[in-house]
């Protein structure tokens, strides 16, 4: 594992310098300059969407707040590296940022260095907040974060290309209900002797792999992320990692190519290579919009829920991102109000609208007109009822890190199934990970 450690500090190094020198244009005290106006500094992947909302704010405010807006796209920088990236920031207690977006399984470990928000957010707010993303902003029943917006895995196909495959009436909507697991396989190994790619799935050594490795893990047992310790070594775990192994290594539904695909290589891949299906997130569609020179490509993808095992729902685990505010900052009230600003109805439906982000405003889902023109928000309040979280643990990105590491050298043929699920239990028992 040495041979990793090097690069990756460097990797890490060089991104916080980056970072560091975007935010060194701040010369005075307190993030005021001359003219009076508080600089808030928000660090963020700065969509289209997300620019027009701060475009907004700082219209609003003028005079008064301007939000300098940090960008750390995901093109450019992994959740890996944002991660390392924003800890360094905050354990130096910098006042560099403000404000800024985390994964939000990362709350429990960034809450050591975040305002709490219950006595600065009205209750009323609180009740507009779904359920189910107000649930990753708590850590010990209290209040760290908002969200930014909600995600839930999920798989898109090529309608076309499904077609092909299978063109009997129904089929597509059956697929729209979600196959199992059994089903899918047999569809790729019938997708094989057309010659084409089948199933791009993300199997780096990062967070997306934890994702997808938890999924089949769920969607056998959804009690299994709730029991203490967690047992990496159960049968579901098992399963799960051969499953993931054989779509690379013998069934050959995927390309051996995955092992080095994030998100956006994936959504890359699939489209270049005119693959059937890829695992991904609500957004894919829409951020594509901006710069896939194939548009006709994407007017041909469709959404379903991710496969389920016989006997069992579908299920698929949350994502999204969360807005914290800087414990060292000294703009904690301006910040806030930024935040708030985001969960208003109309700045969710601004999000929603230009960059597909799912709204964690629930007065959003009641305007049934709006809905009604947006039927997709219907779907994804479906998906939505079948997602998990999660464990919400302080040292998660510990564990995760760990088990990244473990499924990918499986995925990759360098360690066997039950070596890798063995050697990544051990490392997470001694690392005091499941707290």
């Amino acid at each position: 594992m040495n041979k990793y450690i090097l690069p990756i500090s460097i990797a890490v190094a060089v991104v916080f310098l980056v970072v560091s020198l975007l935010l060194s244009n701040r010369l005075t005290v307190g993030g005021e300059e001359n003219d009076g106006v508080v600089r808030v500094y928000y660090a963020d992947n700065i969509s289209a969407a997300h620019q027009k909302v701060i475009d907004q704010f700082n219209a609003m405010h003028r005079g008064r707040i301007e939000v300098v807006p940090v960008s750390l796209p995901f093109e450019k920088f992994s959740t890996n590296e944002r991660k390392e990236l924003l800890a360094r920031s905050l354990r130096n207690k910098s006042d560099r940022l403000d404000i800024f977006t985390v994964d939000h399984i990362w709350v429990p470990r960034f809450s050591r260095w975040c305002e709490p928000l219950d006595a600065r957010i009205p209750e009323s707010e609180r009740r507009e907040i779904l359920p189910e993303a107000e649930a990753s902003c708590l850590f010990d029943s209290t209040l760290m974060a908002l969200p930014m917006y909600i995600d839930v895995g999920m798989l898109y196909y090529r309608k076309d290309l499904v077609r092909k495959l299978r063109p009997e009436a129904g089929f597509e909507d059956r697929l729209r209900k979600s196959l199992t697991w059994e089903e899918f396989r047999r569809l790729g190994s019938d997708n094989r002797r057309t010659g084409g790619q089948f199933y791009f799935f993300q199997a780096n050594d990062y967070e997306g792999l934890t994702c997808n490795f938890f999924e089949l893990i769920a969607g056998q047992d959804d009690q299994f992320f709730l029991r203490r310790p967690l047992d990496f070594e159960r049968p579901e775990a098992r399963r799960a990692l051969e499953m993931l192994v054989d779509f690379v290594r013998r069934d050959r539904i995927s390309p051996s190519a995955v092992t080095e695909y994030d998100e956006i290589q994936s959504y890359t891949q699939m489209l270049n290579e005119n693959g059937v299906f890829v695992r991904g997130w609500p957004n894919f569609i829409e951020s594509y919009r901006l710069s896939y020179p194939d548009q006709g490509k994407l007017d041909l993808l469709g959404r379903a829920p991710l496969p389920h095992f016989e006997g069992h729902k579908p299920v698929a685990v949350f994502g999204g991102w969360n807005l914290m505010v800087s414990r060292y900052s000294t703009r904690k009230q301006e910040a806030v109000e930024f935040a708030r600003f985001f969960q208003r109805e109309d700045v969710q439906k601004t999000m929603f609208e230009i960059g597909g982000y799912i709204p964690t405003n629930l007065q959003v889902f009641a305007d049934t007109a709006y809905v009604a023109r947006h039927p997709i928000l219907g779907y994804y309040a479906t998906l939505i009822k079948s997602g998990f979280h999660r464990p919400a643990l302080v040292e998660y990105t510990k564990m995760s890190d760990i088990i990244s590491r473990a499924v990918h050298r499986a995925v990759k043929g360098e360690l066997g199934i039950d070596q890798a699920l063995h050697e990544a239990s051990v490392s997470i028992r001694d690392a005091g990970a499941t707290r």
